[in-house]
């Protein structure tokens, strides 16, 4: 039993997974409803059958298995062609844009001379399964290989050299967009000497978009919750109002060098010259904050959050630590404790669901709260060349921030002013 918006929903999950289930509906919504209006639904008739609710739960357990719910009838979805017909590349545009393959953005062409381009990003066979992803656990979760992963790497604009990460991603099996009535969005960190070395953006301005590889990398990641995830507006994606992360996720790299802590991903049992990336998920960055470690505390607490995933510019990691915070752990403990509501409740905070990533370019010591919690770190490393990362032979890049260890960036006789 859930919602009558949701009637859809329970025949797509007969037809993915081979079970018919029996439902009931009451109508929706029934979130932040008044208690009376909720128990005239349950006392009502099911707005879909109208017959009474309560009897049709009783039926629905009670009744024995008919022979057709015995055997269901599993329908997989068509599987496209490999190839699309020679057309024009207006004729082509328009083509991914009415078919809803695109994020809605324009889209480098996946020309067959372009994703083999793309294939040499990587050692792997084309033809090797890379994972199987859909956006509601009521859908057939779709399979897709090298081959198809680089074929939305092109779309995004990656370049080979990007083509690494974005199969970590995809390794993941998780959509970039739950789908839910709220509008879920997704973050991903990536750590390990990768980042630099394709010009990832860690610092300044690092979550703006001012850089090439968090840009398209972020991108390629909705591309795949799409095609791959199976994500349709309204139809299997039912956020009320949906979220502008979507289109990127908040993609870019820990700022390792200015951070007083270890990499994120040491913290999850990688080395640090080891390559990885980092997912979050959640539903809100909920603003800029500043000050001691107990304003953190007293945010998480304003809000009964019972996890946080804090993004630290390096100078507030630095106030920190002169706090007493000499690990993250540390600091993770402390919140937990001074964010702990006075009347308990079913979560509570604790250490694990505390996470800090260190980013920015020490122009403010703000931290960022959002209620991201941490879902796996994925290797990059796996999925690089044996020769190395494949880059162009003069590899595409915006202009990079300037940032002065000593403060005095730009200032006259500063070998790094301009």
């Amino acid at each position: 039993m859930v919602t009558a918006r949701f009637v859809d929903f329970i025949a797509l999950n007969s037809q993915a997974h081979g079970m018919n289930l029996r439902f009931s509906y009451p109508p929706h919504p029934v979130a932040f409803v008044p208690r009376e209006v909720l128990r005239g639904y349950i006392d009502s008739n099911d707005p879909v059958t109208g017959r009474p609710l309560m009897q049709e739960l009783v039926d629905a357990l009670t009744t024995p298995l008919t022979a057709e719910e015995k055997k269901p009838l599993i329908v997989k979805k068509p599987r496209h062609a490999r190839l699309l017909p020679a057309d024009t590349e207006e004729n082509l545009d328009r083509l991914f844009l009415e078919n809803a393959w695109t994020d809605g953005l324009p889209i480098v062409l996946p020309t067959e001379e372009r994703v083999a381009e793309m294939l040499t990003g990587t050692d792997h066979d084309p033809q090797e399964v890379v994972g199987r992803m859909s956006v509601t656990t009521h859908e057939e979760r779709l399979e897709y290989t090298v081959e198809l992963v680089a074929v939305n790497a092109v779309m995004a604009g990656c370049r080979p050299e990007h083509f690494p990460v974005v199969l970590a991603l995809a390794a993941s099996n998780q959509a970039s967009m739950p789908s839910s009535t709220t509008s879920f969005i997704m973050m991903m960190v990536v750590n390990g000497p990768v980042r630099n070395e394709i010009g990832m953006n860690c610092s300044s301005g690092a979550l703006s978009p001012f850089n090439y590889a968090n840009s398209v990398i972020g991108r390629a990641w909705t591309l795949l919750s799409i095609n791959f995830g199976g994500a349709k507006i309204a139809e299997n994606f039912t956020a009320t109002t949906g979220n502008g992360v979507n289109y990127n996720n908040m993609c870019c790299g820990e700022n390792e060098e200015l951070s007083i802590w270890e990499p994120f991903h040491v913290q999850k049992g990688f080395k640090a010259t080891e390559n990885a990336v980092s997912l979050f998920r959640g539903w809100t960055v909920m603003g800029f904050g500043d000050g001691h470690a107990k304003r953190m505390a007293e945010v998480m607490k304003g809000v009964g959050m019972a996890g946080a995933t804090f993004i630290v510019d390096p100078l507030a990691a630095k106030n920190l630590r002169n706090e007493g915070f000499k690990t993250k752990q540390e600091l993770a403990a402390f919140l937990a404790e001074a964010a702990r509501p006075e009347v308990p409740r079913p979560r509570m905070p604790t250490p694990d669901n505390i996470n800090f990533v260190v980013v920015g370019g020490e122009w403010n010591p703000f931290w960022m709260t959002t209620d991201f919690h941490y879902t796996h770190t994925l290797s990059i490393d796996k999925w690089i060349p044996k020769d190395g990362i494949r880059k162009d032979a003069r590899p595409l890049r915006m202009p990079a921030a300037i940032n002065c260890s000593d403060g005095v960036c730009g200032l006259p006789g500063n070998p790094a002013g301009h």
